[in-house]
């Protein structure tokens, strides 16, 4: 296998009402990379995710990093393919359900040809909110990793109030609203199976109590892209990242690391 990284992004929807929670999909068994497992919505970052066209279909896209454009339209157009949620504006406002039920027909349609994106947010006069998108981390995994490499940007983003969230029956099986609290416990009692990144963001998630306060940490943590490592320690081997990156969580034994 390939050495290189595969370009991708995912997000991390959140809302504090009824609480704090962040949006989680349980992915389908057969999908190629963390089959069956609990995650963000996210994917590779496509060729239509680089059109430069974008920025006049877009808010913020010109003020973020080179390196970033992409990979937030392409976190937007994840989160629709998945869960039918859109991160776009109309006439200055995010869209409602209603809206948004109109495009639903759209998401197949876009998983198939990923150009299609544009074309829609086209069609009906959108806006990609790419500026209520905050960088939460990135992440590579080691190069003897078992399974696909993906070079992961995550960002975090209030989801959208007046949209619902619906699994697409594919990739993503179940949609699951949940606290980071809860999210752990059921990793921890086996209900689940989540996969090293996805555990580490979601324990870092719990450090906050509130949408905003997500928003302040990751603005206030160093954000570097992090690829675990291997450290041993009283004859034990454990899969480790950086200490300096504000994560509560920096370590876990390696016969558990790899949940998926």
């Amino acid at each position: 296998m390939s050495n290189k990284y595969i370009p991708a992004a995912t997000i991390l929807l959140l809302r504090d009402e009824p609480s704090f929670e962040v949006l989680m999909i349980e992915r389908h068994a057969d999908t190629p990379f963390a089959g069956g497992a609990v995650v963000f919505p996210g994917g590779r970052i496509d060729p239509g995710d680089h059109i430069e066209a974008w920025t006049e279909y877009s808010t913020g896209l010109d003020a973020v990093p080179p390196e970033q454009k992409a990979p937030r339209v392409a976190a937007i157009r994840e989160a629709f393919e998945e869960t039918g949620m859109l991160l776009a504006r109309r006439d200055g406002t995010l869209i409602d359900h209603e809206i948004s039920a109109e495009l639903a027909s759209w998401r197949d349609i876009v998983e198939q040809d990923d150009s299609q994106f544009f074309e829609m947010v086209k069609r009906y006069e959108l806006s990609l909110a790419i500026d209520a998108l905050h960088l939460y981390s990135r992440w590579r995994p080691p190069e003897n990793a078992p399974h696909r490499r993906y070079d992961t940007w995550f960002f975090a983003a209030k989801a959208p109030e007046h949209q619902t969230a619906q699994a697409d029956g594919g990739e993503a099986l179940e949609i699951l609203w949940t606290s980071p609290k809860a999210a752990i416990s059921a990793r921890d009692e086996g209900k689940v199976k989540m996969i090293y990144p996805t555990s580490r963001n979601v324990e870092l998630l719990g450090v906050s109590e509130t949408v905003s306060s997500v928003f302040q940490n990751a603005a206030a943590r160093k954000i570097e892209a992090i690829t675990p490592f291997v450290k041993e320690r009283d004859g034990k081997s454990y899969l480790a990242i950086p200490e300096n990156l504000g994560y509560p969580v920096t370590e876990e034994p390696l016969e558990t690391a790899f949940r998926s």
